[in-house]
């Protein structure tokens, strides 16, 4: 468990919602919990992690802040997409150290990329790159055609990702929001920034499993990028749950018999939505980890992942609304960790629909093979 960084975590958590993005000394304590190597490949260096390790420790970190919880499980993420990269690529991320800090902004596409001699170039405007500004390399997305129009006539544009040095693009102040305050996920904007060929990739390459490498590397985006989302929210939910207790037993008698109906129900119904969504998520991490993704499997996941963070969101609404005005304070956590948790559950990736839609279908086709 990364205790230094929980600790951390705890301390600046009013902090960062005021500044609105992480302290150095948070950054720092993400990294050396681990968070930024997660998911590196051994031959630079990292550990090649699991799904499961992460989810806890990314789950246990939320319980302190949620935001500080998302940077550092996207830090994670996207060093695990960046191991798709062309092998050059790869060289230039993580050559000196496995421990490198890597924002996003790849779904959707934004900005404009255009052909050059030797690569690409990059202009205009990406939005929500969480943890930006202490990020050393930033994963960025446009629509392109092909590399030779004329040679492959007719086919459509291309989703394209790109590895900048952060240094290399401009931050813009636009993160004025009302929850995951701290993850300070600003847009940032290219100026004609040359990238070469070797730093990109396509989204359609993140779809099959690599034919070699770790276990994390071999599992398709599309089983676990709910994940990277969901678990901030678990562990939101579970320290909303324990603040809640811990408030209502201030004001209520110990024995439990003697807490107002209205409030037992509260708890009872909260604490177990939020004890299933962590089932859920505990199998959706173990599918990853463990099993082959075929479409049922895949499907799953992002049923598993949409649903826990729908039950978790309902759970901590209902905590919020039982503490009445108190839940109104500047400061309140209960209402720190509802807002955070109501902006993280509306994140496009975890939309209950567009999974429930893959699910129907991956049951139904295999039900006809």
């Amino acid at each position: 468990m990364p205790a230094t960084l929980i600790r951390h975590a705890q301390r600046d958590a009013a902090l960062i919602e005021n500044r609105r993005q992480l302290t150095d000394t948070l950054a720092e304590a993400i990294t050396e919990a681990g968070f930024a190597r997660h998911f590196v490949p051994r031959r630079w260096g990292g550990p090649a992690g699991d799904f499961t390790s992460l989810l806890h420790a990314s789950a246990n970190v939320a319980e302190a802040c949620a935001s500080t919880a998302w940077c550092a499980t996207l830090y994670a993420a996207h060093a695990r997409l960046a191991a798709y990269l062309p092998e050059q690529a790869q060289h230039d991320l993580w050559a000196d150290t496995p421990d490198v800090r890597i924002a996003a902004s790849v779904m959707p596409p934004q900005g404009a990329a255009s052909i050059a001699q030797n690569g690409w170039t990059l202009s205009g405007t990406w939005s929500f790159a969480s943890g930006i500004a202490h990020a050393e390399w930033v994963l960025l997305a446009s629509w392109t055609l092909p590399a030779i129009p004329s040679e492959q006539p007719g086919k459509p544009r291309e989703h394209r990702i790109f590895a900048v040095p952060r240094t290399h693009l401009t931050t813009i102040d636009t993160w004025h929001t009302l929850g995951l305050r701290g993850t300070g996920s600003n847009a940032v904007q290219a100026d004609d920034v040359h990238v070469p060929a070797h730093r990109s990739m396509l989204l359609t390459d993140l779809i099959p499993p690599q034919a070699e490498g770790a276990p994390c590397h071999t599992v398709p985006f599309s089983m676990v990028a709910g994940l990277q989302f969901a678990a901030p929210i678990l562990g939101a939910a579970r320290g909303a749950l324990q603040t809640w207790i811990s408030s209502m037993s201030e004001r209520q008698k110990t024995d439990g018999q003697e807490v107002p109906p209205k409030f037992q129900q509260v708890l009872a119904r909260s604490s177990g939505e939020i004890q299933a969504a962590q089932l859920l998520l505990e199998q959706a991490a173990h599918h990853a980890d463990d099993k082959a993704p075929t479409p049922l499997n895949i499907a799953e996941n992002q049923r598993n992942t949409a649903l826990a963070a729908e039950w978790c969101a309902a759970a901590v609404d209902r905590l919020f609304r039982a503490q009445g005005v108190r839940a109104q304070a500047d400061g309140d956590p209960v209402q720190r960790h509802w807002r955070d948790i109501t902006a993280a559950a509306g994140h496009a990736t975890l939309g209950f629909e567009r999974a429930a839609t893959a699910h129907a279908q991956a049951v139904f086709v295999s039900r006809h093979r």
